[in-house]
């Protein structure tokens, strides 16, 4: 397990930052499966979830950057969960599937011009002895805003997107799997990104042409 309890560039879980967050926490919890439980919530709740927030730059994929913007897409939270989770001494790697949401915004998906997304990340914990998937993307506002059910997390059971939502229509599909990693795959997911996305890849390369948007409050008009 030491290499799910290191620290890397992108999972610095050394950070003095990571740490602090990290500590303050787990403050009294008893177990692994507490910590994770507790982390789960934090990052999943207090980072916002920011679909326009792509970069090409490898900084703002680092742990201690995406906790200083307080935001960001399902691949920097999910890298943000696992230094936490490392620097809390619980083992912790990332994994990325490629997935088709059918609840994404109309102006989220004319920008993306398809309602696939890649690379789409998450974590796996060991915990007693196994490996637990948990999903800390959508922060609880932005479900609401939604009509989505919040993901819980209990540390024994996997956690990932519901296929439906509280209408009864279809959320989330899992389509394809990259598998697990230690560490963030950053020049796999930069040649994916140019595959299906070679349009957006070109603006976030352009710092006066980037996208902006604020999810929730489309989130909030479309339902």
């Amino acid at each position: 397990m030491e290499k799910y309890l290191e620290a890397t560039y992108f999972i610095d879980s050394d950070n003095g930052g990571i740490g602090e967050f990290a500590n303050n926490t787990v403050k009294g919890a008893e177990t692994d499966i507490d910590k994770a439980v507790r982390l789960y919530y934090a990052v999943r709740d207090q980072i916002r979830y920011n679909p326009y927030s792509m970069s090409m730059d490898r900084e703002s994929y680092r742990a201690s950057f995406v906790l200083s913007q307080k935001e960001g897409f399902c691949v920097p939270k999910a890298i943000l969960l696992a230094a936490v989770s490392r620097a809390a001494g619980v083992p912790c790697r990332l994994s990325f599937a490629n997935v088709i949401n059918h609840l994404v915004t109309k102006r989220l998906k004319e920008v993306m011009k398809t309602d696939l997304f890649v690379f789409h990340g998450y974590n796996e914990f060991f915990l007693e002895g196994k490996w637990v998937k948990a999903t800390p993307a959508f922060n609880l506002s932005l479900c609401e805003k939604f009509g989505v059910f919040p993901l819980d997390f209990d540390g024994r059971s996997d956690s990932i997107f519901h296929p439906f939502d509280r209408e009864g229509r279809k959320h989330m599909e899992y389509v394809h799997d990259y598998g697990s990693f230690d560490d963030f795959p950053f020049e796999t997911f930069v040649d994916e990104q140019r595959r299906y996305y070679p349009h957006l890849v070109e603006l976030a390369g352009k710092r006066d042409a980037q996208i902006t948007g604020d999810f929730e409050q489309e989130a909030m008009e479309e339902n």
